[in-house]
């Protein structure tokens, strides 16, 4: 959890005019594990989000077993709030791109909205593969307000501030003891160092 992190939600906040639930994921499927165990994760999610309004820590996914899909998640959420509230799942261009290794990834937009947050080096007009391409062309809006007509279905470009430095690069930084801290919330990288988070690997995997 770095400062970028915290900086697109809180313009998604604003744009959206709305509360950004932060989701860390018990299992990611994409991905191995990052470093930190789920519980740790969640704290440094909590410890970020202090201070900024409308930032909410949602645990739902560490309660729920088995992977993290994100089809599930979106799922529980429209049973919550019925069929016509708008829902709108805020995700990196970066991850947007790869959208279609996702589990079920064509059934999202018929449960929530996408918010897609510009990346650095990742360009959403050349950069999507041909499938997804095509299976976005009709659905970008052009202001918010679009989306508060539908339950689902549509997709935002959200422009904020680039952060260049990237979660896996403040990992690595923090593995060779490079200059780490102050790309993390103070709080946050007051944790890392007390855990010892992210250490140097030696060949063997660990999940901590």
């Amino acid at each position: 959890m770095h400062d970028g992190h915290i900086a697109t939600a809180c313009a998604a906040r604003d744009a959206l005019a709305t509360r950004v639930h932060m989701m860390p994921a018990a299992d990611p499927p994409h991905r191995p594990p990052p470093g930190a165990n789920a519980l740790q994760r969640a704290h440094m999610l909590d410890l970020a989000i202090v201070g900024h309004a409308g930032l909410v820590l949602d645990r739902r996914e560490l309660a729920r077993p088995g992977r993290s899909y994100t089809i599930d998640t979106l799922r529980e959420l429209r049973r919550e709030l019925g069929p016509d509230q708008p829902i709108a799942l805020l995700l990196g261009a970066d991850n947007f791109i790869g959208l279609a290794s996702w589990h079920d990834w064509q059934q999202l937009a018929d449960y929530a909205h996408f918010v897609v947050a510009a990346r650095p080096g990742v360009a959403l007009d050349h950069d999507l593969p041909a499938e997804l391409r095509q299976w976005a062309r009709p659905r970008w809006a052009d202001a918010p307000a679009a989306m508060r007509k539908s339950p689902a279905g549509m997709l935002f470009r959200l422009n904020q501030p680039l952060h260049p430095v990237s979660a896996s690069q403040v990992r690595q930084l923090i593995a060779v003891h490079g200059a780490w801290r102050e790309l993390v919330p103070a709080a946050v990288a007051d944790y890392i160092g007390a855990e010892g988070l992210y250490p140097a690997r030696t060949g063997v995997h660990s999940p901590l």
